[in-house]
Order: structure tokens, then C-alpha cells, then sequence
């Protein structure tokens, strides 16, 4: 019997009794809402007084589902290296993601996760990353040539959401999608509000009514395109990579598949990229001596304002790539990841019975003091090789880990280096005086006023 098989067998089980977790510290609430205003509006507050009052193993109820959460660097391994096999990602994200990105990569799991993660593998080689990133380079030159244009207040959230999106289409779809892109782009937002919306069902007027359509629109799209990039038979965008993409026995994935994956692939590639680069603007709008830092190393590179980027210029920009790194330790994209458990397990002498849903929490990991020293302060120096020597692999985790660690890892720090080479030659960023933002950070981080900033021309 296959892992895919046994994982699936598991799943037909009801998730445990709760009288099997009374045993587990901790405070599920109010019948059926259980914590889960409380987790919207303070999701790290909420980690943290669980953990000073229960420790790092506690039980909690988020949307009806009584759940464990594990918390620190051992947690983190146990759940994301998972050597065993005892977590299914399927079946932790499945109530979030399934009716508008099902089966997407973080919705497989074990064997068939393998498989599907080594097809996609294709579309993030060499070749064709260099392709993506003269891509991104023009798209984002001419950009912020616009906004060194009008310089002034800003509302940067929404701008560089466009952006993104505008990016992951022409890096993903190719350059020659015309008219259609807009609907598709309208199509993706309307999908990824309506993955965390509160009404879950699809009914008239609701945000996921919006979202069920835009996925419609979104597979008609694709569907009708495949069999045209399979007959073209070239294209260095991912959509194409990806129609040519085969299997372990050679053959093409479906057309079912590659719907899905492109889905799944645009929405990850434009909304965690969203959140990152702004939590990276607005950290370098509070700390002007970093971004003064980052501006000397981008101008170290020599490029002229035509000059295109290189892989060679990418590697050069260390600094840049350690001011990222932290930013995502103080704001990671993904606050918490669900899993839940296909067998019966222990941890730290918690015994945890099979079905039950599994969180572990990166945005309380990276604010250990005991990992790192006085936590809230930006401090890109703690990610030289140095500091970083003795640290537990898994108490950075921004990008998930293991099997499941996040694919398009190499891409999101191409776009923001290649951001950040642009943004820093042409404008300088600021907070007006006495302005702060205001983090909605569940579950992605976001703005909730859009980030202010002010642009200067330099």
C-alpha cells in the first residue's frame, strides 16, 4: 500500500473524542467559536499568553476544531521535517484552501507531494529563472520609474500588490497573454479574499461566491490554454514549463493538474510576496540608516539604469538578503501552519491521538529571547554566517521546511533583491512623523490603512 493510501486510510477516522485531549493544558473558549475572535485580533498576543500560562504544548479551538499547538524549534522539526510521515498538510490546510486551490502543492501529501513537487521542479531550474528574472527587472524598473515620477505620500500596499500580481502574470503566464490578463488578475484577488473570508459557503453576494467564480473563470482560462502551449511547444514562462512538465514515468501531468498547481503556484507567488516586500519597505522606512546601508551596497553593484540584473548581481547583494531575512523573522508571511496527525504521537510527554489538527507557530519561534536577544529589534546582523552558527535549523522557518519547504524560495528573494535594487537607485522612503502601522497579521500580515509611506526622489 502506497503512503498517499495509508494517509487517506487515516483520514477516514473522525477526529479524536475531546475527552482524548482533556489530558493537554489549555483553554478552548466559547462553544463552537471557541478562541477564534480572540486569535484575529491579537494572533501573536494570544501564542504568547498561552505559552507563559500552559508552556509549549497547549490545546486551543480555532473555527470549531479543537486543535494542539506546538510551540519552538523542536516543534517546528518534529512537524515540518517529519521524518515519520505523521503530518498531513492535505488535511491542516484543506478547510482553508480546498474549494478554491484544491490540490495545489501544500494540499498533497507523502508520496504524491513527491512527484507533483519534482514535475513542478522544472519550472524553477536555472534556465528558467533567468528568464523570470529579466522579467521581473523590466516590469519593475519601469514601475518604479513611475513612482520616482510622483514622488510624495503613497499608499504602498495597494501599489505594490498590483505589482506583484502584474509580475507573477508575466513571469508565470509569459508577455504575450494580451487582453485576458486583467479578468485573470481579477480573477486571483477575488480568489485569495475569499480563501480567508469568514462565510465559508459559496453563497450569493459573498465574498466566496466572488471567489468560486474566479475560479471558474480561472480553469476555463487555463484549460483552453494547454493544448495551444503544449502545440507551441516553447515559452520560458512557468505555464509553459509546466504543460511540457512529465511525470516518473515520462508522462505529461494533466490538465486537471497543471490547473491546479498554476492556481495554487500564482496565488503563493503574489500574496506572501505582497506581505513580504511591504513588512521589507516599511522596516527600511523605520530604520534609515539600514536603508542607507542597502542604497551603498546597490550602488556597489555598478549598474547603470538600464543595465539589466544578473544572477552574479544577486549573489553580490548579502546585505540586502540579511535585512529580508530578518524582516521575515519579525513578520513572517505565514504566521502559523496547520497539520493534522495521521498517527498517534508524543511530544514532550503529551500524548497525541491521530485526527487531531496540529499548529505550529513561526511568528513565535522568531520572537524567542532565548533564540534571539531583545526580539523586536531590527537587526539584520543576526543573520551573518557567524550569528547564525550554533542556532537551531528550525527556529527560522519563514519558508516552512522540509519536504514541504516552500519552492518558489529562490524566486521571492530574486524579486525582492531585484525590488530592491530599483526602489533604493531611485527613490528614498519614509514615515511622516509619528506614524506607525497598524498590522493585521493573521493570516497573512498585512496594512490595515495600506502603509503610508513618503517617496523621495534620489
Amino acid at each position: 500500500m502506497s503512503m498517499q493510501n495509508v494517509a487517506s486510510d487515516a483520514f477516514m477516522l473522525n477526529a479524536p473524542r475531546r475527552n482524548t485531549l482533556t489530558h493537554i493544558p489549555g483553554d478552548e473558549g466559547w462553544p463552537i467559536i471557541g478562541k477564534t475572535f480572540e486569535v484575529l485580533a491579537d494572533p501573536k498576543g494570544h501564542v504568547e499568553r498561552n505559552a507563559r500560562k500552559f508552556g509549549p504544548v497547549y490545546r486551543s479551538n480555532m473555527f470549531g476544531d479543537v486543535n494542539v499547538v506546538l510551540l519552538g524549534p523542536e516543534a517546528n522539526e518534529l512537524v515540518l521535517f517529519d521524518q515519520t510521515k505523521l503530518f498531513s498538510s492535505a488535511h491542516g490546510w484543506g478547510r482553508i484552501l480546498n474549494l478554491l486551490f484544491p490540490r495545489g502543492l501544500m494540499l498533497l501529501d507523502f508520496e504524491e507531494h513527491r512527484m507533483h513537487r519534482k514535475a513542478l521542479s522544472v519550472a524553477f531550474k536555472a534556465g528558467p529563472m533567468k528568464s523570470y528574472l529579466a522579467g521581473l527587472d523590466r516590469g519593475i524598473a519601469a514601475r518604479i520609474a513611475q513612482w520616482k515620477q510622483n514622488p510624495g505620500e503613497m499608499l504602498f500596499y495597494p501599489a505594490i500588490k498590483q505589482l506583484t500580481l502584474d509580475l507573477a502574470a508575466t513571469s508565470f503566464l509569459g508577455t504575450g497573454i494580451g487582453p485576458e490578463v486583467d479578468a485573470i488578475n481579477r480573477a486571483f484577488v477575488d480568489m485569495v479574499a475569499a480563501s480567508v473570508a469568514p462565510i465559508r459557503k459559496p453563497l450569493p453576494g459573498t465574498q466566496m461566491a466572488r471567489g468560486v467564480k474566479g475560479r471558474q473563470r480561472i480553469v476555463a482560462y487555463f484549460s483552453e490554454q494547454i493544448p495551444l502551449r503544449r502545440a507551441r511547444g516553447d515559452g520560458d514562462d512557468l505555464f509553459s514549463h509546466l504543460c511540457r512538465a512529465t511525470d516518473d514515468q515520462g508522462a505529461l501531468l494533466s490538465t486537471q493538474d497543471i490547473v491546479d498547481h498554476m492556481s495554487f503556484l500564482m496565488m503563493a507567488a503574489h500574496d506572501t510576496l505582497t506581505s513580504s516586500i511591504t513588512s521589507f519597505v516599511a522596516q527600511l522606512a523605520s530604520h534609515p540608516e539600514w536603508q542607507q546601508r542597502l542604497r551603498d551596497e546597490v550602488a556597489s553593484l555598478g549598474l547603470g539604469t538600464g543595465d539589466p540584473m544578473s544572477s552574479e548581481h544577486l549573489e553580490k547583494m548579502k546585505l540586502t538578503e540579511m535585512a529580508f531575512q530578518e524582516t521575515l523573522r519579525l513578520m513572517p508571511p505565514v504566521p502559523s501552519l496547520p497539520r493534522r496527525a495521521v498517527r498517534d504521537f508524543t511530544f514532550k510527554g503529551f500524548a497525541i491521538p491521530a485526527g487531531t489538527g496540529v499548529g505550529i507557530n513561526p511568528m513565535y519561534t522568531h520572537h524567542m529571547p532565548e533564540i534571539w536577544p531583545d526580539p523586536e529589534r531590527f537587526d539584520p546582523m543576526r543573520f551573518t554566517d557567524e550569528a547564525q552558527r550554533g542556532r537551531h535549523r528550525f527556529a527560522w522557518v519563514p519558508f516552512g521546511g522540509g519536504a514541504h519547504m516552500c519552492l518558489g524560495l529562490h524566486f521571492a528573494y530574486m524579486q525582492v533583491k531585484c525590488f530592491a535594487r530599483h526602489f533604493l537607485a531611485n527613490v528614498e522612503v519614509s514615515f511622516a512623523p509619528g506614524y506607525r502601522p497598524d498590522w493585521q497579521v493573521w493570516p497573512i500580515p498585512k496594512p490595515r490603512d495600506g502603509l503610508k509611506v513618503q517617496l523621495k526622489a534620489v
